[in-house]
């Protein structure tokens, strides 16, 4: 009862209520809610703060950004959606905020293809030395199967590929990257495709934002051969696995191009099965099959694993 009449009594304000009307449009910031609605910083600030401090949003940090969401898994997320649902879709100062919103959208699609456009030939570079995208990525879905999927991760993100490609076949999805221009152009891409059940964070993948035992799904799709460390990264997902969870390795087998680690900032030149595999079984886990996508220069190889027994 306290959560509920907490969660009214924040909502209760007309600016409050177009800010969690937004808010459960997508991920936004402060600077980008203060255009919206047309009002101070300060204000903006105090009504974000009530709520979140009730639970009707969440708020998390990305650098130098501080971004907002409707919450989702609380008590009273419950109550903001329902809020957000009962409000009048002939609301004048609600259809305002919404074509604000989509002018912020286009803002930050804009960005983002002016920033993959001029990084476009370094990745279309190490495309043309594998087996098309498209075959990997089936092989992928193939490879997860059926089997429903509450919570997903998807550990060095990127553009957000695969965590909209897996988006139909999961509850919910987070993807981790540390690249701040990374994270503008998977946002906009998700935004693009209205995707709500996924989302992406800045975070680490040494260290990432995620409790023990949550995910049941893991992914690091051709990003383990940026890890200077790559056993501590394979450590840090199977920290995450719930029992029974999985992780999928979408990396190169060893390969002799080395103008990708002068180039492009690879740190190593693929990996061996048994290199994965041992680090799987050290990071408990249970290593399944290997999946191998034959290329030239370079071969594609899926690795598996699972956690295998009751947790603690």
């Amino acid at each position: 009862m306290d959560s509920l009449l907490s969660g009214l009594r924040a909502a209760g304000e007309p600016t409050r209520l177009r800010l969690l009307a937004l808010c459960a449009h997508g991920e936004l910031s402060v600077t980008e809610l203060t255009q919206i609605v047309n009002q101070s910083q300060p204000r903006v600030s105090r009504h974000l703060k009530l709520l979140v401090e009730a639970g009707l949003l969440e708020r998390f940090r990305e650098g130098a950004l501080v971004f907002y969401r409707i919450a989702e898994r609380s008590e009273a997320a419950v109550l903001a959606r329902t809020l957000v649902d009962l409000l009048p879709e002939d609301s004048a100062d609600l259809n305002r905020d919404l074509s604000r919103l989509e002018s912020i959208r286009k803002k930050r699609a804009d960005a983002a293809e002016a920033y993959f456009n001029s990084n476009a030939s370094q990745w279309n570079e190490i495309r043309s030395m594998h087996v098309a995208e498209a075959e990997v990525e089936q092989k992928l879905l193939g490879l997860v199967g059926d089997t429903p999927i509450e919570s997903y991760l998807d550990i060095g993100t990127g553009t957000g590929r695969i965590l909209a490609l897996m988006s139909e076949h999961v509850e919910r999805g987070l993807g981790i990257d540390q690249n701040s221009e990374m994270l503008a152009i998977a946002r906009a891409h998700l935004e693009q495709e209205g995707l709500k059940n996924v989302h992406v964070r800045k975070g680490d993948m040494y260290s990432m934002p995620m409790d023990n035992h949550s995910v049941d799904l893991a992914t690091l799709h051709l990003v383990l051969h940026y890890a200077q460390e790559p056993h501590l990264v394979i450590n840090e997902a199977a920290r995450t696995l719930k029992e029974h969870g999985r992780l999928f390795i979408v990396d190169f087998a060893p390969h002799q191009e080395e103008q990708l680690r002068a180039e492009h900032k690879h740190q190593r030149l693929g990996f061996s099965d048994k290199e994965i595999k041992q680090a799987m079984s050290e990071a408990g886990l249970k290593p399944g099959k290997t999946t191998v996508l034959q290329g030239d220069p370079l071969t594609v190889k899926i690795w598996q694993a699972s956690h295998p027994g009751a947790l603690h």
